[in-house]
């Protein structure tokens, strides 16, 4: 999807890096080949990762709290994150990890055994499997499941619009600076990041935005002035996350980023503006928990990715009645499934995986 021939080359245009493809070669994110003038997926049905999780954990707070999801990716990234915690699977290409012909129908089928609500593209970056994504949403949708985007943000306005047509929420990541994008993430430009949270915005799809702190590199007030500034003209009611860093993939030597940081951070931006401002990977912490913007009851109490209490009644506070915009009815977490799958039961061992979200 989303191609053109240009001087004898396919230009790709899921991601802004919009690759000019040489024939029997491929993309930046080495899993689109142009065969023999033709751009392809060299991942589609090759499921490499799976898990089941809750919602938390990608993280959404606002979009149907404590629910649970069907989660799977490729192989394959348009990013090369230095602080990459999933990098075994983001960086290899088609055949260096072991993988599964998996197609959507049974992506649908395995959520549907698993009893989750919903089908979340995630661990490595959505864009780049973006028609295995396509193809699977629209089927989930017609069995009423929900489909949400885990991603770094860099899906080209194209890419947007289609996923208007089975799309439900995005998590999108906002990294750093100019600079910390150019450096940290391999040469990405904070406008276009910028762009497509604006285009995502627009749409109908729920969206949440998550910023990992790593010390030294963008725990600024700076940052966060000019990221609030930005979230504020087009909403203060945009779910904001910051998450504690700990040391992975090429940034072993940086330290884990201390709670006062992520503390302070999270002051910042609630002192701009944003009404709904959370810290992540510190369990129990008071900012997991979602207060009412107008009279501060407590609402939703959280130990990391569960859920403790949940007091929103028709996603109202109870005590004052301010509009919560939280989607969907929240609940405490079903336990997770940990029996054998109905579907490839002999995938487990081989395939499943249960990647930590910037959790040590």
């Amino acid at each position: 999807m989303l191609y053109e021939k240009v001087d004898g080359k396919m230009k790709c245009g899921l991601c802004y890096r919009r690759c000019l493809i040489d024939t029997n070669k491929t993309g930046f994110c080495n899993v689109r080949k142009n065969i023999d003038g033709k751009l392809c997926s060299l991942v589609y049905d090759k499921l490499a990762s799976y898990s089941v999780n809750p919602i938390e954990k990608k993280p959404f707070f606002h979009y149907y709290p404590g629910s649970k999801w069907f989660s799977f990716s490729t192989v394959g990234c348009n990013f090369r994150c230095l602080h990459c915690q999933n990098y075994d699977i983001s960086q290899a290409k088609p055949g260096e990890v072991p993988d599964f012909d998996v197609p959507p129908e049974k992506i649908v089928q395995m959520a549907k055994d698993y009893d989750a609500i919903g089908v979340s593209y995630t661990f490595t970056e959505p864009t780049v499997f973006f028609e295995y994504c396509y193809d699977t949403g629209i089927i989930a949708r017609k069995n009423n499941l929900k489909n949400c985007f885990v991603t770094n943000g860099y899906m080209t306005p194209e890419t947007v619009k289609l996923s208007e047509d089975f799309l439900d929420a995005v998590r999108i990541d906002l990294k750093g600076d100019d600079s910390h994008y150019k450096k940290i993430c391999g040469n990405i430009k904070l406008e276009n990041v910028l762009e497509c949270i604006s285009n995502f915005y627009k749409t109908k799809t729920h969206l949440e935005i998550i910023t990992l702190v790593i010390p030294d590199e963008n725990d600024n007030r700076d940052t966060v002035r000019m990221f609030a500034d930005f979230l504020l003209s087009l909403s203060s009611e945009i779910p904001w996350h910051f998450t504690r860093f700990y040391p992975c993939y090429k940034m072993l030597d940086k330290k884990i980023t201390p709670v006062s940081t992520l503390e302070k951070m999270r002051n910042w931006a609630s002192d701009f503006g944003m009404k709904y401002v959370y810290i992540g990977n510190v369990p129990g912490h008071e900012y997991e928990n979602t207060h009412c913007p107008n009279c501060d009851a407590l609402l939703i109490e959280r130990w990391g990715f569960s859920i403790k209490k949940n007091v929103l009644e028709n996603n109202k506070c109870p005590s004052c009645g301010e509009k919560i915009p939280i989607v969907g009815v929240g609940f405490k977490h079903p336990p997770l499934l940990t029996e054998k799958p109905k579907v490839f039961p002999k995938m487990l061992g081989k395939c499943q995986r249960h990647f930590p979200s910037h959790t040590p």
